[in-house]
């Protein structure tokens, strides 16, 4: 996500930080680097001169001409300026009815990942406390119908669903009577796309949005598809004005451009974005969170809702001992190998950390993933003692665990002696005598 604009905005903050004082010319430079940056990402020209104009005025002003940290507090600058382009986070929350069920109308065009979005949304409201209901009301595309039951099968959350020639103003109608029954909290209604905004289609969607009186009325875009995006969120909240927006396919979209402008183009909010295929890859919307990606500064809070999801919180306490008391083996380190296998793709995880989204960018696509796999397999290939006490694993079970593993011994080796120097930081941190260096790692 964002990999491009990234490296470029990284670029043009290294070299004002090798200049020192900054004159008006060098930020002219600048905002022209920046700008030329957003418009190869795909922002729309009009929120590029909006944003590059607030940038450039804030950065002519003392607070930067005097400065001893010129660069850092335009970095700062851009930070808060990209929050506000992105929106304040307040309209990204859902609104609930005073009385459950709350209705939420799903709509969108073919092909913008609208029925699997409907099924991440339940999930998420799911793992909240909240009790879904999920609505088949594409009668046009009867994949649609098959997919959501399929989906909320697995998910374990129902599915209301009628004959296909059934109109969907009635399947909607019916829907919320049944959810009633159900006590259901939230009622999530996949209505049909199609491959072009035409006037049936909107006509339709108006007849269930009388007959639904919706809470909430969300636009499903693909962000691939760039400015193409921002214009169906214009005529989509023209027709059936819409409340909010979803951004699917977040984690292919290497530009970016269309989360960029289609909250300020549009006027609508960004509820939530979706960054998988998986049924769990789908995030509220933090302007902040997305902002301190974009400019290669991580998004941990993220990243700790993630662990806080994946660890069971036992084994969290117990991990927590083991590395003040300098005991953490091979069999811990196994079993927090396979927590982050379950966090999501490593490629995603290493954008939430700061500073590591420039290497993980650099590596083959998979590489990573690639990686842990070998890890996994050389430490499953030990005994239940090497991995208790690698300090016994000499050059023969080392082969032998070259051969288990389809590695070679080389690989052992350097597993080994990455872990050695791992449970000497942890002795060191453990008596409070980490070097400098490491402990500015987690300041």
């Amino acid at each position: 996500m964002f990999e491009i604009l990234s490296e470029k905005l990284g670029d043009v903050f290294r070299l004002l930080s090798n200049r020192g004082k900054l004159t008006e010319k060098d930020i002219d430079e600048a905002m022209r680097q920046v700008r030329l940056a957003l418009l190869e990402a795909d922002v729309n020209f009009k929120v590029v001169k909006d944003f590059t104009t607030r940038v450039k005025e804030r950065s002519l002003g003392a607070e930067v001409l005097e400065s001893i940290t010129p660069a850092q507090q335009i970095i700062k600058i851009v930070n808060e300026e990209l929050i506000t382009t992105l929106g304040d986070g307040e309209g990204s929350r859902l609104t609930q009815a005073s009385r459950p069920p709350s209705v939420i109308m799903m709509v969108g065009l073919q092909g913008s990942g609208k029925t699997t979005t409907a099924a991440k949304l339940a999930l998420h409201l799911k793992h909240t406390g909240q009790n879904p209901l999920l609505v088949a009301a594409d009668n046009r595309r009867l994949a649609a119908i098959e997919q959501l039951v399929t989906l909320g099968k697995q998910l374990d959350v129902p599915v209301y669903s009628e004959d296909p020639k059934t109109a969907s103003k009635d399947i909607c109608a019916h829907a919320v009577s049944h959810a009633k029954k159900l006590a259901a909290t939230y009622v999530i209604v996949d209505t049909a796309g199609r491959l072009h905004i035409d006037n049936e289609m909107m006509a339709e969607l108006e007849q269930v949005k009388k007959v639904l009186k919706p809470d909430e009325v969300l636009l499903v875009v693909d962000a691939m598809t760039g400015q193409d995006a921002v214009r169906a969120a214009e005529e989509f909240h023209a027709r059936v004005s819409l409340t909010g927006l979803i951004l699917t396919k977040m984690d292919g979209d290497a530009r970016g451009g269309a989360a960029l402008s289609i909250r300020w183009v549009s006027g609508v909010p960004i509820k939530f974005i979706g960054i998988g295929e998986k049924v769990d890859a789908f995030e509220p919307y933090y302007p902040d969170r997305l902002a301190s990606r974009i400019l290669g500064m991580g998004d941990v809070l993220t990243f700790i809702e993630k662990a806080e999801k994946t660890l069971d919180e036992k084994k969290a306490q117990e991990l927590q001992r083991k590395v003040k008391t300098a005991s953490f083996n091979l069999e811990d380190f196994l079993e927090q190998l396979k927590a982050i296998k379950k966090m999501g793709p490593i490629a995603q995880l290493a954008e939430m950390l700061p500073g590591m989204s420039k290497i993980a960018s650099r590596l083959p696509d998979g590489a990573q993933e690639e990686q842990l796999k070998k890890v996994e397999a050389i430490v499953l290939s030990m005994t239940p003692r090497e991995r208790q006490n690698p300090g016994i694993i000499g050059g023969s079970r080392r082969r032998r665990i070259a051969n288990g593993s389809g590695t070679r011994t080389h690989d052992v080796n350097q597993l080994l002696n990455q872990f050695q120097q791992m449970q000497k930081l942890m002795k060191m941190g453990a008596k409070g005598k980490l070097p400098g260096n490491i402990m500015g790692m987690f300041k």
